[in-house]
């Protein structure tokens, strides 16, 4: 966790995590939610989740 807002934003602000290849893609979450943001690689899938916050 972040000691700053500035930081928490960089961290984890608009990044999703894909649920198959576990690569970080930061994308805006309405376009996430609609299903326009594909995962990157051969698998290309729609599956994503959000970044945690440990």
């Amino acid at each position: 966790m972040a000691k700053f807002p500035e930081a928490d934003a960089r961290l984890f602000k608009n990044i999703f995590v894909d649920k198959k290849t576990k690569r970080k893609i930061r994308a805006h979450p309405l376009k996430v939610q609609a299903g326009k943001v594909k995962g990157r690689g051969k698998g290309g899938s729609t599956r994503l989740r959000p970044k945690r916050k440990k």
